[in-house]
């Protein structure tokens, strides 16, 4: 085989690899439990939220979806949205702490909903929407633990916290409270449907991020090719 060809082989078996790494570290990313959108104003109310559930086996489905809900900081006037073959129930759970609203004081919350009778298959993912009423103003964050269980009896926990701006393993969805004004969530609430467009027109972002990527990738590995064998000649000559 000449030089030439061992060459070429080399530059583009290095540009496959740094692709295929790039590529397969996005999808690990992505493949998380998220809740969106990521962040509202602090006391906002008559929302939605909406929490992405991914399928991540090969030979299972997702069959159970429990989330989590605080109650030291509760969400009010929690309302689930109909799913397609999936039933929905919501645990409530009496407050340490009452709140105080202009309706009244809110004496319980809801603590867990809990997603059942429908699938999950591979390589697709589920949203779940969620309506409130009020969000709490005492905190900076929600932290949304959820149980993801699967047809073959495996059970995914995501429920732990980041800490020092490290991303756990299995990180449960968070949603990030902020002053007033200082995102887009604290405007007058979405619709379920426009909610759900919302994070669809985040996931299409950051699938043309990554191609864009890809192609850069695969540019520079060629470049890298087309001046190796550019050297070759030079030094035969």
């Amino acid at each position: 085989m000449s030089a030439n060809r061992i060459t070429l082989r080399r530059a583009g078996t290095l540009t496959a690899l740094t692709a295929a790494g790039f590529l397969a570290a996005a999808g690990v990313a992505c493949a998380h439990v998220t809740v969106h959108p990521e962040s509202y104003a602090k006391g906002a109310t008559d929302g939605v939220l909406t929490f992405r559930v991914p399928n991540e086996e090969d030979t299972a489905s997702t069959t159970k979806v429990q989330v989590f809900l605080p109650t030291d900081h509760p969400v009010l006037g929690v309302l689930v949205h109909p799913q397609d073959g999936w039933t929905a129930k919501v645990t409530t759970t009496k407050l340490k702490k009452p709140v105080k609203t202009d309706d009244g004081t809110i004496t319980e919350a809801a603590s867990e909903i809990t997603f059942t009778g429908g699938k999950i298959g591979a390589g697709q993912y589920e949203d779940f929407d969620v309506a409130f009423g009020q969000l709490p103003d005492d905190t900076g964050q929600l932290t949304f633990k959820t149980l993801q269980t699967y047809s073959d009896g495996k059970v995914v926990r995501w429920i732990e916290e980041p800490s020092a701006g490290d991303e756990p393993e299995n990180p449960a969805p968070t949603l990030k409270l902020t002053a007033g004004g200082e995102t887009a969530a604290a405007a007058p609430a979405k619709s379920t449907s426009a909610a759900t467009a919302e994070a669809a027109d985040t996931s299409d972002s950051t699938a043309r991020g990554l191609g864009i990527a890809g192609l850069i990738v695969g540019v520079l590995g060629l470049a890298a090719a087309a001046f190796a064998l550019v050297r070759s000649r030079s030094a035969r000559s």
